[in-house]
């Protein structure tokens, strides 16, 4: 498979060159030139299928042949070693989790795939990927998993950017106290800064002997891997309800995880419609009724790895709809919501289910109840991105009760933060060229 720029003025490259280069040089992110839909039977069938052969079957296309089947089968098997168990939360809703991996979020399974295949190309002889400095910016969870999913990887040094007080203190301490190949760089600003500090290393000349990547959704390698989610979804709902149309609301920051939602559906996955559900920065509600997107300036909230202002995935989401806001429209809504609606929402859940919701899934929630509004009739599934742990005050406070804390966590709280403070992308670009 070979990967454009969506900024239409770069050369076309391999996926190991997508993945190392992380954005293309006219700053364009990187798309496939081509998606097949799956052959019908795959997804007839889906049932009977085991989750690793679901997403070999569903990645094959964007990898092959770089990575043998093989291998690719092995990339996925040590990658998917949890569980994303469906639960009915009420009628005609369920929730998706997809908190079991090792940092208890998301972002685990791309995190732990994208770091398998640069380890696979680093045993390689005469690896362009030798050596490589993935720099990753965080407005939560992405830091965490990426530490956890690229810790000891021969080869590969990570260093994560992280909006100084702006995360969670577990959120903190999960990137923060690993060390081994992992540095954490503790940024006054936020995360927007962040992640504009990020891309202006990419693109900076004097840097290129650094051999930096992404980590953050902008590489497929972290972004395409999210496709598995929505799959294993519907193989769970097929056995429960095979006749129901199927709405999934995604709580969205950087609208990596919607998109690669939205691949799934052009493999031919049978979903009816995607929401897009943000907290109050909502540039992407905007757009959907304006059709003007223009970034804003991230603001803080309890659901905060959905803090940015500028998701950078929403061009790829445009690029699958021809940049056809009617079109998009017809699949896909978005709807933003404030903490104290996240927070009344979180109430509505446990006191109706018993069911302990984080910011960020009563936020997918919220947006889910509207949409099902217009189609009453269909089933419902919102993704629970993050452990409740994981915003262990704004729960407890919230909900009055006490979260049980999982081993994951435990593992972590003790342990001593260590960070580099920086304010500037001076800042960022001295530490690099300084290690």
């Amino acid at each position: 498979m070979k990967y454009y720029s969506l900024n239409k003025n770069a050369a076309d490259v391999s996926f190991q060159q997508a993945i190392v280069q992380g954005i293309a040089p006219d700053r364009g992110l990187y798309f496939p030139k081509e998606i097949k839909p799956l052959d019908a039977e795959v997804i007839a069938n889906i049932h009977k299928i085991s989750n690793e052969n679901i997403a070999f079957q569903a990645i094959h296309q964007f990898i092959s042949p770089e990575i043998s089947d093989a291998s690719l089968k092995s990339i996925i098997n040590q990658t998917l070693t949890f569980d994303f168990p469906l639960v009915k939360v009420e009628k005609n809703i369920y929730t998706l989790e997809l908190f079991h991996g090792p940092t208890m979020a998301f972002k685990d399974v791309g995190a732990r795939f994208m770091a398998r295949c640069l380890g696979h190309f680093n045993k390689q002889e005469h690896a362009t990927s030798h050596n490589v400095t993935v720099l990753v910016a965080t407005s939560g969870d992405t830091g965490g998993a990426v530490a956890n999913g690229f810790l000891g990887v021969k080869g590969v040094n990570v260093v994560i950017l992280y909006p100084s007080g702006k995360v969670s203190d577990i959120q903190e301490k999960q990137l923060t106290t690993l060390g081994s190949n992992i540095t954490a760089l503790e940024v006054s600003g936020t995360f927007d800064d962040c992640q504009d500090m990020v891309k202006k290393a990419f693109l900076d000349n004097s840097l290129k002997s650094e051999n930096l990547t992404s980590a953050n959704s902008i590489n497929v390698a972290r972004w395409l891997p999210q496709m598995f989610y929505f799959f294993f979804a519907y193989k769970q709902m097929k056995k429960l309800h095979p006749e129901k149309e199927i709405i999934f609301s995604v709580p969205s920051g950087n609208f990596g995880n919607i998109c690669a939602g939205i691949m799934a559906q052009k493999l031919g996955l049978p979903i009816n419609h995607f929401v897009a559900s943000t907290n109050i920065n909502d540039t992407v509600p905007k757009f959907m009724a304006s059709g003007k997107f223009e970034p804003i300036p991230s603001k803080a909230t309890i659901s905060n790895a959905m803090d940015v202002g500028n998701p950078s995935n929403f061009i790829r989401i445009q690029e699958l709809f021809k940049n056809d806001v009617n079109e998009l429209k017809k699949t896909f809504s978005s709807y933003s919501f404030s903490d104290e609606q996240t927070k009344f929402a979180m109430k509505e859940i446990f006191e109706k289910s018993g069911y302990v919701a984080d910011p960020h899934g009563a936020v997918g929630y919220l947006g889910l109840k509207k949409e099902l509004e217009n189609n009453p009739n269909a089933l419902g599934v919102f993704l629970e991105t993050a452990h409740p742990v994981k915003f262990l005050d704004v729960v407890e406070d919230t909900l009055q009760t006490k979260i049980e804390i999982p081993e994951q966590i435990k593992k972590v709280l003790h342990q001593e933060k260590e960070s580099i403070k920086i304010s500037s992308y001076e800042d960022l670009k001295t530490y690099l060229k300084s290690r």
